[in-house]
């Protein structure tokens, strides 16, 4: 049975007017699976509302968040679910519905496909980790990782036993920032990094993501450390 997920109210067309902005969708009994989320509208000034189903529109705790990405004064429209794989890869998407058009202004799909990285391993306890886009190296210190951990890849004078390469997961948050407080609002984009399995977690990748007026690109990058073995 169809039902009202998530639901908030603001101007996402610009006429000034409040409007009703909702997720709708099927929850499975006995799970919080929901499926078939269908993105809804309705018009705060005639009552009518327009329905838009989402690319990918399956998973957990989808949520909505109105926010001024374009600095137009008018809400834009954030859309994350939770996938429910082991790397807690979410679905996000960010529209515009500037005069009840509505359009597609980020995609985690796309996203995912333009922001490449390489992890690799190094002697003496440390970890590449290369972004291409934008083009940055950090260099990881593990040492924190232990030394039942750092044993079973070096050897007694730190050197790697064997070549070991890790990885960055898709998307695995969103969250609207306003870093200049101006009003406009920026994202900030993570991606889990990870060593020798999905579980080794070594960091994320931090993305700062701003409208250029026609797409979001990153102009700022962190690498943040979990610390944790």
């Amino acid at each position: 049975m169809r039902q009202v997920i998530e639901q908030k109210i603001g101007d996402v067309n610009g006429d000034r007017v409040p409007d009703l902005v909702y997720l709708v969708g099927e929850q499975l009994p006995g799970t919080p699976f929901i499926q078939h989320i269908t993105l809804a509208i309705q018009d705060g000034r005639t009552g009518v509302t327009q329905s838009y189903p989402l690319p990918s529109n399956s998973g957990y705790h989808p949520t909505i968040q109105l926010v001024d990405f374009t600095g137009n004064g008018v809400n834009d429209i954030l859309i994350i679910i939770v996938s429910g794989g082991s790397g807690a890869i979410t679905y996000s998407y960010v529209y515009s519905y500037l005069n009840d058009q509505l359009q597609l202004m980020f995609d985690y799909e796309a996203y995912n496909a333009s922001h490449l990285y390489s992890v690799n391993y190094m002697d003496f306890f440390k970890v590449s980790a290369v972004s291409l886009n934008p083009q940055s190296t950090y260099i990881l210190d593990i040492t924190y990782k232990g030394e039942a951990y750092l044993s079973e890849i070096y050897d007694s004078n730190g050197k790697l036993k064997a070549p070991i390469q890790g990885d960055v997961n898709p998307l695995s948050g969103l969250y609207p920032i306003d870093f200049e407080r101006d009003g406009q609002y920026e994202l900030m984009a993570l991606q889990r990094i990870t060593g020798r399995y999905n579980a080794d977690g070594l960091g994320y990748f931090m993305n700062a993501l701003k409208w250029s007026g026609s797409r979001f690109v990153p102009y700022q990058q962190w690498v943040w450390i979990t610390g944790t073995g």
